[in-house]
C-alpha cells in the first residue's frame, strides 16, 4: 500500500485513479475540441501519451511498473493538463487563477523528469564498472540534469509563444516572463531534490531491471 498521511491507497485502487486521470484527459481532448484551443488539444495528446510510457515500457520492455510510480507521472501529466484547460463548464485557466498551481506542477513534472535521469544514471552505474557516483554526489548529479531540463523547457516555452505569435497561432505553452522562469527554475529544483533524497527507496528496482536491460541489448 501507498500511504500518504492518514491515507491508504492499494495498489488497486492507485490503478482505479492513473486509470481515471487517463479517461479526464480523453475528456479534456473532446473539451479541446468543441473550444477550438490547440493548447487544450496538443496538451491532452502529449499527456495521454505520456500516461502510456508505463505501460509500453512494462509490456515492450519488461520494465517492473510499480503502481505508485504510474500514478506519479499520470498526476503529473493530468494536473498540467488540466491546468491548461480549467475546470470544465467554466473555462477557467487554473494556471491563471490560482497562484500556486503552476510550482505544484513544476516541482511535481520535474520530479518526474529527475527520476528518469536518476534510474538511467543508477542503471548505467550498475551495468558498467567504469562508472561509478559516490552516492554523496548523486543529488548534485540530479540537480545540475534538472535544471539543464528546466532551461531547455523555458527555452522551449519562449520560442512557441514568439512563433505562436508570429503566425498568429494560440501557443501550446504559456510563458509568464524572467520573474516567473526563475521561480519555475526553482521548483524544479525542489522536485529534482527530492528525487535525489527518495530515489533511493522507491526507483531501486525499476533501476535494476533496466540496468539488466543494458546487459540483454
Amino acid at each position: 500500500m501507498t500511504r500518504f498521511g492518514s491515507l491508504r491507497l492499494s495498489k488497486r485502487r492507485q490503478q482505479q485513479l492513473s486509470y481515471g486521470m487517463e479517461l479526464c484527459l480523453v475528456g479534456l481532448f473532446f473539451i479541446g475540441l468543441e473550444r477550438g484551443s490547440i493548447g487544450v488539444i496538443v496538451n491532452s495528446i502529449v499527456a495521454l501519451t505520456v500516461t502510456q510510457l508505463p505501460k509500453i515500457l512494462e509490456r515492450d520492455y519488461g520494465l517492473p511498473m510499480d503502481p505508485r510510480l504510474t500514478l506519479w507521472i499520470t498526476s503529473a501529466a493530468f494536473l498540467h493538463t488540466i491546468g491548461t484547460a480549467g475546470i470544465p463548464g467554466a473555462n477557467v485557466n487554473l494556471y491563471v487563477q490560482i497562484w500556486w498551481w503552476d510550482h505544484m506542477t513544476h516541482a511535481l513534472s520535474a520530479s518526474v523528469v529527475a527520476a528518469a535521469g536518476y534510474a538511467t544514471v543508477r542503471a548505467m552505474e550498475l551495468h558498467s564498472d567504469t562508472v561509478h557516483i559516490p552516492p554523496r554526489f548523486m543529488p548534485i548529479v540530479i540537480l545540475i540534469f534538472i535544471l539543464a531540463f528546466g532551461v531547455l523547457w523555458e527555452l522551449l516555452e519562449f520560442t512557441l509563444v514568439i512563433v505562436s505569435g508570429a503566425v498568429g497561432l494560440q501557443s501550446v505553452l504559456i510563458q509568464y516572463g524572467a520573474t516567473d522562469t526563475l521561480k519555475d527554475l526553482l521548483f524544479n529544483s525542489i522536485g529534482g531534490l527530492i528525487v535525489a533524497i527518495w530515489g533511493g527507496i522507491y526507483l531501486t528496482d525499476f533501476s535494476a531491471s533496466l540496468a539488466a536491460r543494458f546487459g540483454a541489448d
